[in-house]
């Protein structure tokens, strides 16, 4: 009673699919053509997760995420890095996002850095934003830089404590 289209005879169906008309730009709005349109999301893959009894000598390089519950020595390039609460690092880390409620020894360059109150980190941090939790160790410098991710920025360092 309400429909906006009639039905087809199905005689023409059953022999051959009919292909999708692309939308009319005046019933879409735009100009634009229909090849813009948004496709559906890929669904985010889930981060590599390297297990609590794992120890990895030499370098990760990833565009995905890393979950880290072992030990890494060696430098990591990532999208996001969360290193958990059991996990050492020792070496460089870069990473747009940067999520430490473990150890790192080493450098942490990182468009988003946040140490969480489990935190320990003995090093330089380059950030963009940084978010530290009341309980978090930290030793070493703080540098803010628009883009931390880019060349070899290394901040100045101090004397060590010991």
């Amino acid at each position: 009673m309400f429909s906006k289209s009639k039905p087809e005879p199905t005689t023409t169906e059953s022999s051959a699919p009919k292909p999708p008309s692309p939308p009319s730009p005046s019933a879409t709005g735009s100009s634009a053509p229909a090849s813009t349109s948004p496709t559906p999301a890929k669904p985010k893959p889930a981060p590599s997760v390297l297990a609590s009894d794992l120890v990895i000598t030499g370098h990760i390089k990833t565009t995905g995420d890393i979950q880290i519950e072992g030990t890494v020595e060696g430098d990591i390039q990532a999208h996001l890095l969360t290193v958990g609460e059991n996990a050492t690092v020792k070496g460089e880390i870069v990473a747009d996002d940067v999520v430490v409620t473990g150890r790192v020894v080493g450098r942490v360059r990182g468009l988003k850095v946040r140490l969480t109150s489990t935190a320990r980190v003995e090093g330089d941090i380059v950030h963009k934003t940084i978010a530290i939790e009341s309980g978090a160790h930290f030793e070493g410098s703080v540098q803010r830089n628009d883009d931390p991710l880019k060349g070899d920025s290394k901040a100045v360092r101090g004397g060590s404590a010991e």
